[in-house]
């Protein structure tokens, strides 16, 4: 583990002294968001010189987390002191404790395969349509804790993880970001980062979930739980070798490996994601715990400014309960059969939508871009469909009410204060194709 200030400035030495060194010092602006309200949010802004690291694999990360102290899986506890990580390289999550690869068959455990699994529960075989139970599934869920021991790390307050250049990349691995109800995570930086396939091995197969049932995946690239004051800035959340389209379908559907990139549940609050890339995903980001969570009325306060998002399917997000503010965002979406919506507005949410690009095939109508998820009410001012004059700019909420029933009524109850700039409609697509996603090199 390369670690103290000396070994970090070797370690670094590729990298300019005024890039990644000095963003890794940075703290949220004033007014940028939710995550600025407060006391607002500093990361490890100011840690020890013995506090800031440089990692280059699992291992290396795992240990910074926890004082330095090595592990061979993810403390459930880790350090709490203000701490520095600079992220050098790729560090995939799915390796043994040699930074050797693991596949998914390495995870398999007591008898389980994914051939007896499929033979034996097919809904069209003696098991039939029901949840599946018994020695194969308690197998399945062995498997998939001895993958969640290798892929889950787990961040603890007064933490700043950022990349160092721009092909810093996270592969396969889950941010558990998570505290309790009774001492919640807080003071989080997340920044140029590129998180890539995260997947799980192991799915759920839900046979009465849907039409035809759904294959169920467990890990976020990032979640947030009982967690409050995260800047989540300037990264990438992608499937590349994991891609949908490169998934096999078991029982008549696809078999998903993959979840949310970055979800925002559990009562979590004053969250600030800004300039990140979200690209080639279905369930992009889910805020909100279900749609009957008490610990969630008055929390879910999250701002999402200068962002693209491209090629998602849903979720751009979905909102239960919170008061989001969404802003200079980029929608590009060019493939009508893998886009459900944008916007979903869920129960008791409180979204307030100003100056969002959307660059869309023509087969989306702007109708298609709000969903109402027992929700009722959203305010959308300023979008722009497919062109940067005046005579682009589309009423979303009043497409939706003339193509849907019941009406989203088109006003909220709060009006957002806590920003820096909010630039004219015109100008998203250029700002955000441009900037969103890692810092480059310099």
């Amino acid at each position: 583990m390369r670690r103290v200030l000396v070994m970090f400035l070797l370690g670094l030495a590729a990298a300019s002294p005024s890039s990644a060194q000095d963003r890794g010092q940075e703290t949220l602006p004033p007014n940028d968001g939710w995550a600025s309200f407060g006391a607002g949010t500093a990361g490890g802004a100011g840690a020890a010189p013995e506090q800031i690291y440089v990692v280059r694999n699992r291992r290396e990360l795992i240990a910074a987390l926890n004082n330095g102290v090595p592990s061979s899986t993810s403390p459930s506890t880790p350090s709490n002191a203000p701490k520095i990580i600079y992220v050098e390289g790729t560090i995939d999550a799915n390796v043994d404790d040699q930074n050797q690869p693991l596949v998914c068959e390495d995870y398999y455990r007591n008898g389980y395969t994914l051939e007896a699994f499929l033979d034996f529960y097919d809904p069209e075989g003696p098991w039939g349509r029901v949840p599946p139970s018994g020695a194969l599934e308690n197998a399945r869920i062995a498997s998939r804790d001895a993958q969640q021991a290798r892929v889950r790390i787990r961040p603890g307050d007064n933490t700043t993880i950022i990349g160092v250049g721009s092909n810093a990349t996270i592969r396969g691995a889950w941010f558990d970001v998570r505290g309790s109800a009774a001492t919640p995570r807080r003071n989080i930086i997340i920044r140029s980062l590129t998180f890539q396939d995260t997947y799980d091995c192991f799915p759920q197969w839900s046979p009465t979930d849907g039409a035809l049932g759904s294959w169920n995946a467990l890990y976020d690239s990032i979640s947030l739980r009982d967690t409050t004051n995260v800047w989540v800035d300037h990264n990438t959340f992608e499937d590349r070798d994991t891609a949908d389209s490169t998934l096999p379908h078991h029982f008549g559907v696809i078999y998903q490996v993959h979840d949310g990139l970055l979800d925002i549940t559990n009562a979590s609050d004053l969250i600030t994601v800004s300039w990140n890339r979200f690209a080639n995903h279905d369930k992009t980001m889910l805020i909100g715990s279900g749609d009957t969570a008490p610990a969630d009325v008055g929390k879910l306060r999250v701002t999402l400014h200068h962002n693209l998002f491209e090629n998602t399917g849903q979720r751009s997000p979905r909102v239960r309960y919170g008061q989001l503010h969404i802003f200079n965002n980029l929608y590009a979406i060019e493939d009508p059969e893998a886009y459900s919506y944008s916007w979903g507005v869920g129960i008791q949410s409180q979204i307030y939508a100003q100056n969002n690009y959307f660059r869309t095939s023509a087969a989306i109508a702007p109708a298609d871009v709000i969903d109402r998820l027992n929700g009722t009410a959203i305010y959308a001012a300023g979008s722009f469909v497919n062109g940067k004059s005046k005579a682009f700019e589309v009423d979303l909420v009043a497409a939706y009410n003339a193509a849907h029933t019941p009406d989203l009524v088109p006003t909220v109850s709060w009006t957002p204060t806590l920003f820096v700039t909010i630039h004219p409609t015109q100008a998203v697509e250029g700002l955000v194709s441009g900037s969103a996603g890692p810092f480059k090199d310099e």
